[in-house]
């Protein structure tokens, strides 16, 4: 089977193609260190944790989002405990995170919030989530999907370049993704979509120069986009 039998020319992915490419990332990951995100999952998937790990993570690598959250809910659990916090021992707990003075504002902001409006309940809607400061479509669908287990796809930068390369759609933004994505991806891979791309693109599929030569979907990719590469 060729690279045009396994996917459409249009925004359409074969279920098969996508079903073995998925499964094959999902043997790979395991040999991969595991995204911030992904970590607190492990541990249990709280949406208040996944919440602010998402909002600490925004312009932050990895190995600064992990210990920061930890730090930050080593004093703060809850929305309410970390609405009495002051912005100056939020900012302390995250550093040196990118823009942790703006991002301690932000977190305080948004658990007043979750208590004054939610109850102190983390809403399970991306409508409710993407009333809070700062959060956009991004992280709302993180916080449906690895934090409540509802249906949802998380679209960032890395899955957004990657489901183009593969030829599952052709599209500008990662907001036209996620819908393109909606509308032709077999649900049961919308949950996992992002851990597993985003992992593949941070340890192969990277943005300049993608490490091919050792890609384990490589025979099942058709490298759209891709100039050079290893």
């Amino acid at each position: 089977m060729g690279i045009g039998d396994r996917i459409n020319s249009t925004n359409t992915v074969r279920p098969a193609h996508s079903d073995r490419v998925l499964r094959t990332l999902k043997r790979a990951v395991q040999a991969w260190k595991p995204t911030a995100v992904a970590a607190l999952v492990q541990d249990g998937g709280d949406p208040f944790r996944v919440l602010v790990a998402c909002l600490i993570s925004l312009r932050t690598t990895d190995a600064v989002t992990g210990p920061a959250a930890a730090r930050l809910f080593a004093l703060a659990d809850t929305p309410e405990a970390m609405a009495r916090l002051a912005p100056a021992t939020i900012a302390g707990a995250i550093y040196p995170a990118g823009f942790y003075r703006t991002k301690a504002r932000t977190l305080r902001a948004v658990c007043r919030t979750l208590v004054t409006e939610f109850g102190g309940r983390v809403p399970g809607s991306i409508e409710d989530l993407v009333r809070l400061k700062g959060v956009g479509r991004k992280t709302a669908n993180l916080v449906v999907t690895l934090g409540h287990r509802r249906p949802g796809i998380c679209v960032d930068v890395h899955v957004h370049r990657i489901a183009n390369r593969l030829g599952w759609v052709r599209t500008r933004t990662p907001e036209q993704t996620e819908q393109a994505l909606r509308a032709c991806l077999p649900r049961r891979h919308w949950i996992p979509l992002n851990d597993l791309l985003v992992a593949f693109g941070q340890n192969l599929c990277r943005p300049l120069s993608p490490h091919c030569s050792r890609c384990p979907v490589g025979s099942l990719c058709p490298r759209v986009g891709v100039d050079r590469h290893r």
